[in-house]
Order: C-alpha cells, then structure tokens, then sequence
C-alpha cells in the first residue's frame, strides 16, 4: 500500500518518519506527472514543492495551523495531502477540482487565489486577528513563490509586518522563475546569496568579529557602530529582511526533508517576522519540466515519457497575431515601445523581445508599476504598449484612471484572455474589462471579431492621441495570414454584416461569431435579421445604433463580458426607450471553470439562446412556426 493511500488528513503525516515522508513526496509527485499528463494543469511549480509541502504537513496542524500559498498553482500536492486525493484526477475539469486554492473546497484552503504576491498581507491579516481574538495558538505560513516577490503588494505587507514584529513566517519559493527567469534587482541580490554559500557561514564569523571592533568614546563608538552594520549588510545573507524586521533562515535546499523540517520548527518557533528563504528546482523530478519549465507552467496533456504534447491544436491564435502585428508596426514607428508583466510568453511579445530588445520591458509581477512606467514614457515622447491579461489589469484600475485617463496620455493597452478562459475558472476569466475601462474619459476601447480586425485596431489604437485598450480572447482561430497593410479603423465606427429585417443582432468581439451563428439558426427557419459588427465599445457608433433602433422591433446585444456595466448596457444608453433591447453576457456571478463551450452554453451565452431571444418577436419566424 502506497504512503499516500493512508492519508486521509494531513494530521496523519505526523506517525510518518523522514524516511517515510521522503519516500510519500515521490509517491506525490509521481500522482502528479500521472494525473497532469492527462488533463493538463499547472505542472513546474508544483512538481518543484512537493517536499516543502511534505514537510509543511508534517510540522503544522492544517487548518488550525493556516497554510497561504502564493501563488495558487504550487498547491497541487497540498490538495492531494488535504483530503482531495480520489478527486484530483478532477483537476481543472468541468465540476471538479479548481487548479488553485479555494475556500469552498476545503478548510485546508484558507485563502482563495489565483493572483500573485498577496500571501503575506493575508497571513499578517490572519495573525492579527488571532491576536485580536485572542486565540494565539494557531501558526500561519505564507508560501510566497514562483516570482510573487516582485509585485509591490508583497513589499507594503513586508513592511507593515516587520513594524508590527508580528509572528508571521514567510517562506521564499526561491526558483528562480515566473512562468520564465525572474527580473529585477531583489532577483539578482537572491542569486547572490543563493549562489554564494560562503555568506551564510560568514554570519556567525562576522557577529562575532565586528563585536570585537573598538569604540573609544563617544565617536569612537558610532564609527564602530556604522562599521559593523555596513559589514553586516555587505556580506550577511538575508540583510535586506533583517533590516525589515525579519530573521532570516537560509538558503535551505528545498528538495532535503530534514532541512525543511527543521527550518520550519526553528521559524515557527521564533516568536517575531521570519524569512525562510527555501531554494527549490521549477519542475524537480521530471527531465523535461526541469529542463523546459516556462513550456511547464501551464501544460495540455503530454506523453510522460518524452513530454510531447498528446494534441496539438492547428490554428493562430489572437495572441499570436498580435505579436505579429506589433512587430511591424514598431518597425515603422521607432516610438513603439512594449510592456509586460512577467507574461512576455503569455501576451506574445517573445518575437518583439527578440526583434527590439532595447525597447521592450519585463517589469515582473507588477501591473500597476507597469501602468504608470506606460505613462511616463507616453510623456516622453514614446508610443508604449501594455499586454497583460484581462484580469490582471483590475490590479492597474486606479493608474489606468488617475495616471493614464486622467493625463489623457497615449497608452495603448492590450488586453489579452478576455471573455472566458476555460479551465483556470474565475480567478483567471476577463469578465470586467469592458465595464470598467468604458468608465474612464477619453479612452477608447475596441473588441476585434477576426485577427485580421485585431491587427488593424492596434494600428487604431498606435494614431490615438489617448489611451485606447483592445480586448480579445484566448484560443485559436483558423490559419489567417497577417494583413498585406496594417490600416488603422475609422474610430468609433461598427460595420453591418448582413441587413435584414424586424430583429438586428449586434455583437462585439467574440459575440458577433455568436450572433452570427444565431442568424444562420434564424435564416433556416425564414428570417433575414440584421447582423452587425460594433466594433467600438467607446466610442460606440451610436449613428448606427439609432438608425439600426428606427428601423427594427427589438435589438439583441451579444458580448463576453459582465452585463453589468457592459457593451449592452451602452447600448442602453445610446437608444434608450426607442426600441426593446436584450443583452446577452456574462453573468452576475463569478463563473466556474470547465470547457468554455460547456460553461457558455451553462450561462446561456449561445446562438440557440440567441435565436430564441430574436425569435420571440419576429412576425416572420411566427408564421413559419
């Protein structure tokens, strides 16, 4: 019988020796390759925590003791070790697990997350609350990994941390990776202490040594003081924490149980902020996720024994085309500069990377300095473009308002993932772009329906003089080559697909494939309604818009996007009471996670039910019945 068979809570890892436990990570890890190769997932970060998760396990009392993991795709061996193990063959597939902590699932899921770098402002949270509570015994341990620590939110909850020497133990996933190498300068002043062992011998030398320096008087004394904490910060490993307010522990191999174990006693034990800084391999255990662990991150199915993928999709996808057109384009313009965050494979822009690499910038988990570092080169005179994902541009909406609206500033944002995602679910689905970037003055916001049309909104978007966002989705779409001549769109013009009559479907984005599907439905049985490409969120065609409310009995508005606030909504706005409108969208809800084309047909985004709704009152399709 396997170890991991006889588990059936976490608390039962605490019978188990080391030698057991080392023997339960494999058996973990090799659940997970099993598993993973089938469905797909999130499989590098995982693979490289399954013995600090082990060893979490073993020295903590799950949920009395709270776990927070940041971010949430390292948690795949917590929920095999939490209860979830019949299940997580489930994982990311429609009814079953979610590939990222979630609090409905289990209480050994404290906090729900799929955005990066806010572990520990949770965790002081937590602890403060016990305090409040007094109810003092439970230890909470934020996981912080996979390149978190280079988002700011990690560094205000550092720092508040550090003034309230609150008990928090904070352990560093040092992988040296995001879904790619890490950037930036607290990455490389890691690699230091991590590459150079010497340091951590040095600190008892050092303390020792620089006790012994003289201080003669007054003078004397500070001098010896300065000397002492400048040679401190020089060579002991963990300062910058140490000058934080945390004691620091480090570097400890991530893949020895014993080590871990006994760091996390010490770190437990010690009754202020601790750093346990924890250096882990991205993929460990598995050759072609050790050696390719960007192409691991985020996997479809594979063949374990060579890590082929079992499927390969035919097709270009929207993001593809939009690196594509990036790059010519910034070939005739030099001001074209790109922006991303830690998402360089993610938003396509690895061939602009390469083409220009002078002008291009990988600001880490960091949309909101992202944001305002767009901003101030549109100041100077650049042309800057930011790809980031539908929902980890809500983290940027106070710069996208105050420091690019406001300012009326040339930014262009390009809003990749948008609508929904599929299976990394609701933390991970652009539900709210289109509401919440139409409410910011001046910016103009666009959805292509074709690749052809998203390469010609980013010329759009490139001859603004503000900000302007195009929002598409993820996926592919059928071979299509990239356009002869790049044409910027007259702004704010939609286009009328097919004119008919009595009923006008109007799409935008990946609604007006829907809406036309529904007029083929619609065709079949007798009626020719209009179908029309909005185009334009902001500003709408609102020429169009009346004439299409003059001439027919009711307007249906098909988005991918959260009726609330949404492209049906300015619809609404624009005709008002002149004709009868039916949105369909997202809902007010946080949808779950599955296979898009099952979920949408879950919420009702479909062209049958959009057929229906144009059915209902059309006097054509009524006699044909």
């Amino acid at each position: 019988m396997r170890y991991l068979d006889k588990i059936s809570d976490p608390a039962d890892l605490q019978t188990f020796s080391e030698r057991e436990l080392t023997l339960l990570a494999d058996e973990v890890r090799e659940t997970i390759l099993s598993c993973v190769s089938e469905t797909g997932g999130h499989l590098a970060a995982s693979l490289g925590t399954v013995e600090l998760t082990v060893a979490l396990h073993s020295v903590l009392q799950s949920p009395k003791d709270k776990i927070v993991w940041d971010v949430g795709h390292q948690c795949y061996a917590h929920k095999l070790l939490t209860g979830r193990r019949d299940r997580f063959g489930t994982i990311r597939q429609y009814g079953g697990l979610s590939g990222f902590p979630q609090r409905a699932e289990s209480p050994h899921d404290i906090i729900g997350t799929g955005h990066a770098s806010t572990s520990i402002s949770y965790g002081l949270g937590l602890v403060e609350a016990e305090r409040i509570a007094r109810e003092n015994d439970g230890k909470v341990v934020c996981v912080l990994g996979d390149g978190a620590l280079t988002g700011g939110v990690a560094f205000e909850a550092l720092n508040q941390a550090g003034h309230l020497r609150t008990p928090l133990v904070v352990v560093i996933n040092d992988n040296e990776m995001s879904i790619r190498a890490n950037v930036g300068a607290l990455q490389l002043y890691l690699n230091r202490i991590r590459l150079d062992p010497t340091l951590t011998r040095l600190r008892e030398d050092l303390e020792h040594g620089v006790a012994k320096i003289p201080a003669i008087g007054r003078q004397a004394y500070r001098l010896g003081k300065d000397v002492k904490e400048s040679m401190k910060a020089l060579l002991v490993p963990g300062m910058l924490f140490e000058e934080l307010g945390f004691a620091y522990i480090g570097v400890v191999d991530g893949h020895d149980m014993h080590a871990l174990r006994s760091s996390i006693r010490q770190a437990i034990d010690t009754r202020r902020p601790v750093v346990v800084h924890v250096k882990t391999v991205k993929g460990k255990g598995y050759e072609p996720a050790e050696a390719r662990p960007d192409t691991y991150h985020g996997t479809g199915p594979f063949h374990l024994g060579n890590g082929a993928r079992k499927a390969v999709a035919v097709g270009t996808s929207y993001t593809d085309a939009f690196g594509q057109a990036l790059v010519r384009l910034a070939e005739r313009d030099e001001r074209v500069v790109a922006i991303t965050a830690a998402m360089t494979q993610g938003t396509g822009l690895e061939a602009f990377e390469r083409r220009f690499p002078d002008r291009f910038y990988d600001v880490g988990i960091a949309e909101e300095h992202a944001a305002v570092f767009a901003a101030g080169l549109a100041i100077g005179g650049m042309r800057p473009v930011v790809a980031l994902y539908s929902t980890f541009l809500q983290r940027a909406f106070d710069m996208l308002v105050q420091d690019i609206g406001l300012q009326h500033l040339p930014v262009t944002f390009a809003v990749d993932r948008a609508g929904l995602v599929g299976d990394d679910g609701p933390t991970h689905h652009g539900a709210f772009d289109l509401s919440f970037l139409r409410v910011i003055p001046g910016m103009t916001v666009m959805a292509p329906s074709s690749q052809e049309e998203l390469q010609r909104m980013l010329a759009t978007a490139l001859t603004l003089d503000g900000p302007a966002a195009l929002r598409y989705p993820r996926g592919l779409a059928a071979p299509s080559a990239p356009l002869d001549e790049i044409e910027p769109l007259e702004v704010g013009r939609g286009a009328v697909l097919q004119e008919g009559a009595d009923v006008a479907l109007v799409g935008i984005g990946t609604g007006v494939g829907i809406a036309r599907e529904a007029a083929e439905l619609l065709a079949a049985e007798g009626a020719a309604p209009t179908v029309v490409d909005a185009r334009f969120v902001k500003p709408l065609d609102t020429e169009l818009l009346l004439r299409l409310a003059a001439g027919h009995s009711r307007l249906v508005t098909v988005e991918e996007n959260a009726l609330a606030g949404g492209f049906g909504s300015a619809v609404l706005e624009a005709v008002g009471n002149s004709v009868e409108v039916v949105r369909f969208g997202l809902p007010d809800a946080f949808v779950a996670h599955g296979d898009r084309a099952r979920v949408l047909a879950d919420i009702g985004l479909t062209p049958q039910a959009v057929a229906l709704a144009a059915r209902a009152h059309s006097p054509a399709l009524t006699r044909v019945k």
